[in-house]
């Protein structure tokens, strides 16, 4: 297997203080970018990580780091149902 045909669905996003958002990294599991997402939310600074998968031409977010949940709840935003 080269690298043109490894499939890297999976994002890590950070969004910074001030709203701006990167790629840090694609992963092949959602389990792998989960873990880089939750290493560098740990380290407590202002930023949010979450992790995104790409399809169909179109990115969805499949989950957030715990920084993005305090974030949200700090700006009164929550789930809805």
């Amino acid at each position: 297997m080269n690298d043109s045909t490894v499939s890297l669905p999976w994002l890590v996003i950070r969004q910074d203080d001030n709203g701006n958002r990167y790629r840090v990294g694609r992963y092949a599991t959602r389990a792998e970018a989960q873990k880089i997402a939750d290493s560098l939310d740990s380290r407590g600074h202002k930023q949010i990580y979450w992790v995104e998968h790409i399809g169909q031409g179109q990115t969805q977010t499949q989950g957030r780091s715990q920084g993005q949940a305090q974030a949200q709840a700090q700006n009164g935003e929550g789930t809805r149902n």
